[in-house]
C-alpha cells in the first residue's frame, strides 16, 4: 500500500446509493432491463462512488459495494448452493430487518464459482490510483442471516462451513493484488459467546491470506437500525487473539461510549475508529470530528489510529454522506496539523 498520512481516513465499505440506482434495481428484478443494461448501470454507480470518495479526499477507498443488490452480504447468499430464497416475513408497515427476503439452508452449502468479490476488486483497482480496501462478509454474519432447515444442527456449525468458502475468496483477492482486506462481522453476538470464539473462526477464515487484514464489528445497519445489543465489552480482550491488523469499530452513534477500549486495542493493533455517525441526518462539523479524534488519541497512539464512519454509508442519503466524508477528512487534517504533520 502507498505511503499514507498519519491518521489515515477510510470508509467501512458501502457508499450511499444515488436515487436512480434503486429504480435500476427495481426494473432489473422485474426482468424489464437486460444484463448489459444492469452491468453498465453498476459500473457507473461504482465510478460515482469512487469519485465521491476521491473528491472528499478520503485516503483509502472502496468500490462502495455498489454491485450488492441487497444488504451487503445477501447478494452472495444467492450465489451459494444449498441456500434458498423465501419471501419476506412481513410486508406491511415500515421497512426493517423482517421486510427483506429471507434465506433458508436445506442442505450442505458450496460455492464452486466463488462469491464474485474478486471481480469487484479488479474493477476498483483499474479505476483509481488511490490506495484501496476490499471488503468481504465473514462466516458468522453469513450464518446468522439464514434459517436452518436441513444440513446443519445450528448456525455455529454452518458458520464453519462458510469459513472454507470465504477463505478461498480472500486468497483469490490477495492473488489479484488486494493488499488490504476487511472481513465484516456485524452478527458477532448472535452466535459467539465471547471474543475468543470470534478470534478462532476469524483466524481460520484468514489462514494463509497474505494481506493487511481488518475486522469490522458493528451492531447492524439496515435502515440505520441496530440489530444486537450495542456493546463490545464481552469480546475483549479475547478478540485480540484474532490475526487482524486492525479492528474497525463504531463509536460515534453511541456518543463515544466504550472508546476506552481503544487503549486495549491500540497497544496491540490498529483501530479504525468510527467517528462519523452515518445513521444520523446531522452532519458533523470538521471541528466536531477533530474533537472525537482528540478523544480517541487519549487511548490509542496516533500511528495506530485510522478515522472512518461507524459503518457503511448504504442507508445514508448521498447528499448527507458526501458532506459527512468531507467533514471527516477536514477534521483529520485539523488534528494532523496540531500534531505537526502538515501533509494534506
Amino acid at each position: 500500500m502507498a505511503a499514507l498520512p498519519i491518521l489515515p481516513t477510510s470508509v467501512v465499505g458501502s457508499h450511499a446509493k444515488m436515487g436512480w440506482w434503486y429504480l435500476m434495481r427495481q426494473e432489473a428484478e422485474a426482468g424489464k432491463i437486460g444484463s448489459t443494461d444492469v452491468q453498465e448501470a453498476l459500473d457507473t454507480a461504482t465510478d460515482i462512488a469512487i469519485l465521491d470518495q476521491q473528491r472528499a479526499g478520503v485516503d483509502v477507498i472502496t468500490d462502495g459495494e455498489m454491485r450488492r443488490f441487497g444488504a451487503f452480504f445477501r447478494t452472495y447468499l444467492r450465489r451459494i448452493n444449498g441456500i434458498h430464497t423465501l419471501p419476506p416475513e412481513r410486508s406491511l408497515g415500515d421497512q426493517g430487518y423482517d421486510t427483506r427476503e429471507a434465506y433458508e439452508v436445506r442442505e450442505k452449502i458450496s460455492a464452486a464459482q466463488g462469491l464474485g468479490i474478486v471481480d469487484e476488486f479488479r474493477y476498483l483497482r483499474e479505476h483509481t490510483d488511490r490506495p484501496v480496501k476490499a471488503t468481504c462478509t465473514g462466516p458468522t454474519t453469513f450464518a446468522a442471516g439464514v434459517t436452518i432447515k436441513g444440513g446443519y444442527k445450528d448456525q455455529k456449525e454452518l458458520a464453519w462451513d462458510f469459513v472454507a468458502i470465504i477463505n478461498r475468496e480472500l486468497k483469490a483477492l490477495a492473488a489479484a493484488g488486494a493488499d488490504f482486506i476487511q472481513v465484516d462481522e456485524p452478527a458477532f453476538s448472535d452466535i459467539h459467546s465471547d471474543g475468543k470464539e470470534l478470534a478462532e473462526i476469524f483466524n481460520a477464515t484468514v489462514e494463509g491470506v497474505k494481506a493487511k487484514l481488518a475486522m469490522h464489528i458493528c451492531f447492524g445497519n439496515h435502515r440505520g437500525r441496530p440489530l444486537v445489543r450495542r456493546t463490545y465489552r464481552k469480546l475483549f480482550p479475547g478478540a485480540l487473539d484474532a490475526r487482524a491488523d486492525q479492528f474497525v469499530l463504531e463509536f460515534a452513534n453511541r456518543e463515544m461510549a466504550e472508546i476506552d477500549l481503544a487503549k486495549e486495542i491500540g497497544s496491540h493493533k490498529e483501530l479504525g475508529a468510527g467517528l462519523v455517525d452515518q445513521k444520523s441526518f446531522y452532519v458533523e462539523t470538521p471541528e466536531e470530528i477533530a474533537e472525537r479524534i482528540r478523544l480517541a488519541l487519549r487511548y490509542v497512539p496516533a500511528e495506530r489510529l485510522w478515522i472512518n464512519p461507524d459503518c457503511g454509508l448504504n442507508p445514508t442519503p448521498r447528499w448527507i454522506a458526501r458532506r459527512k466524508l468531507q467533514s471527516m477528512v477536514e477534521g483529520a487534517k485539523i488534528v494532523r496539523r496540531e500534531l505537526g504533520h502538515e501533509r494534506e
